[in-house]
């Protein structure tokens, strides 16, 4: 068996990814690939802990700018992300992968509150940790989420999974077939050239706490390939 390249990962799925090609809710077939990938994954005792969106069913930012109280909305974002996480622990578990899903807004009945030393015992018992709820609070998105969560266990990279997209371009793919793909970037030149990777406070944070990045396509045996030090999508290190 390979050596894998990382001990620790944080994998960070967006709500859009977990819709698939319906754009909105979650698709079960999409659900259980994820599940079939992260499981291949821990056959290498690697220690994962996921943060999901959950974008395919609320999005606070967009709510927010319409009028609606932008606390509110962002409230209701997080509790779309709990929705996301339960479906996932779902699909791992029915493939025996033992998983606990953390919640930043307690709500005892369906999931643990985010404690970072249980979280880390449950990674080193070798199971999956699915962070949701966000950071608990309003006006930080999930990329956010990630970091912080990366930096408090101490992973070693971010793996941006995507829906639609396979790397970091500088204009968007699906729309201009001439945008040019970047194999390795820097997090200030992310930043400054406004690549819309994630917002610039998870941007920040990750290039604080010295935390890779990859953003690659959600395509079947990618998680794999990423986790081996195989080269796909795009890497973001460094200041």
């Amino acid at each position: 068996m390979r050596k894998p390249a990382y001990n620790r990962v944080i994998l960070k799925l967006s709500g859009e990814a977990m819709a698939g090609n319906r754009g909105f809710g979650i698709d079960q077939e999409v659900i259980e690939s994820i599940a079939l990938q992260i499981k291949e994954v821990i056959e290498y005792q690697v220690q994962v802990a996921v943060v999901v969106g959950g974008g395919n069913i609320w999005r606070g930012a967009n709510a927010g700018s319409k009028g609606m109280d932008r606390a509110t909305a962002d409230y209701m974002g997080m509790l779309a992300t709990v929705i996301n996480a339960l479906a996932l622990q779902d699909a791992l578990e029915r493939n025996d992968v033992d998983t606990r899903v953390q919640t930043a807004v307690e709500m005892q009945q369906v999931a643990e509150p985010y404690i970072r030393r249980r979280a880390l015992r449950h990674l080193e018992k070798g199971r999956v940790v699915i962070f949701a709820g966000g950071t608990g609070n309003p006006y930080f998105s999930t990329d956010t989420t990630a970091a912080l969560r990366a930096a408090e266990i101490e992973a070693e990279v971010i793996l941006l999974a995507k829906g639609k997209v396979d790397a970091v371009y500088d204009s968007d793919p699906l729309t201009n077939p001439d945008a040019y793909k970047f194999t390795e970037l820097s997090y200030i030149e992310v930043i400054n050239q406004g690549l819309g990777v994630m917002d610039s406070t998870a941007a920040s944070l990750c290039m604080d706490n010295k935390i890779e990045l990859i953003v690659f396509g959600l395509n079947l045996g990618n998680i794999k390939k990423v986790i081996l030090g195989e080269k796909i999508g795009t890497i973001i290190r460094g200041g």
